[in-house]
């Protein structure tokens, strides 16, 4: 098992190289910088833009400006925004905590649902209730998950059940601490709702075909036939569908990561992707640099939860890797 996760992370370390070498060679590419919008302003003189050229060693070649951020970045030293004048650890700290809330709980939600929905489609499959489930699967995956943003907030909007347009921080220092958290909650029904329906929709129909593969097996005709009581054979079925289901989790993480930042900007939740997004428009540097370097981190400590998983459910797994290499 040490072996397994030692290749593990030994992949994700040169996947975290290559993504944050490219990004920011594509950054650097970029027609302008944050200092040209400077070079606009009549009151900041021509020495100014240098000195700050010089201070943030954007003077010298890309590669050496690479350099400098990786090592900096390896002790999570991940430079200043000019946007924000702070520092950039410190803006991602209080946002990724908002983005968490958020990707978790509908993680938690889409994976209780979609193997709930899926082991009782799998088990009365042809009935009405397995149509039904497949009705929903296919209807919400089918529907892009901004737009589906988008009707939720006009609903909420026109019955006025649920807040729209962002959380707001004023007043909210003099609230109670239930009052924050039952604020907090009407604010997240919208985008959580709209991650778990998207992403139940594509998960349970990989549990429900994993649940009719087993249930098809001899080993299940085998159980069935020597009376096994009807809760061993649902125990047997969930575990031996679990495999591909498991193997789905890191890309299902990559999906609510990257589907919650589109959210957070079309709902006003204040997250990595607000944050991200003016970053971009303002071309600030090091913020997107510092906002991609964790979201990157995240995405691949999700694979690693999803792999040591399955390593666990299924030993043949790390074996196989592990013998391969």
């Amino acid at each position: 098992m040490l072996t397994f996760l030692l290749v593990r992370l030994g992949q994700a370390v040169i996947t975290l190289l290559g993504v944050t070498f490219l990004s920011f060679l594509i950054i650097k590419m970029a027609p302008g910088d944050y200092l040209d919008q400077l070079r606009l302003n009549p009151q900041i003189s021509p020495e100014t833009i240098e000195t700050l050229k010089k201070q943030y060693g954007l003077d010298k070649p890309v590669m050496v400006q690479y350099i400098k951020w990786l090592k900096s970045a390896v002790v999570f030293d991940l430079g200043y925004s000019f946007q924000y004048h702070a520092p950039v650890i410190k803006l991602i700290k209080e946002r990724v905590g908002n983005t968490l809330l958020l990707t978790l709980t509908s993680a938690v939600l889409s994976w209780f649902l979609a193997v709930l929905l899926g082991l009782l489609a799998g088990f009365k499959e042809g009935a009405l209730i397995d149509k039904l489930i497949k009705a929903y699967a296919y209807t919400f995956m089918s529907f892009p998950s901004f737009f589906l943003a988008f009707l939720l907030l006009l609903i909420a909007s026109k019955t006025g059940a649920l807040p729209v347009g962002g959380m707001q921080s004023a007043g909210f220092e003099s609230m109670t601490t239930f009052e924050k958290l039952l604020d907090i909650a009407k604010h997240m029904v919208v985008p959580v709702l709209t991650l778990t329906l998207v992403s139940t929709a594509g998960m349970l129909r990989l549990v429900r075909s994993s649940v009719i593969e087993v249930l098809q097996s001899p080993i299940t005709t085998f159980l069935r036939a020597k009376g096994v009581p009807q809760r061993v054979i649902v125990k047997h079925v969930l575990k031996n569908a679990m495999n591909p289901f498991t193997t789905l989790i890191g890309y299902e993480i990559a999906g609510l990561l990257s589907g919650a930042a589109l959210i957070e900007i079309i709902v006003g939740w204040p997250g990595l992707g607000l944050l991200m997004l003016d970053a971009v428009l303002s071309q600030d540097l090091f913020l997107v640099m510092g906002g991609l370097y964790i979201g990157t981190i995240m995405l691949l400590l999700g694979n690693l939860i999803a792999d040591i998983l399955l390593a666990l459910i299924d030993p043949r797994i790390r074996e196989r890797e592990i013998i391969g290499r």
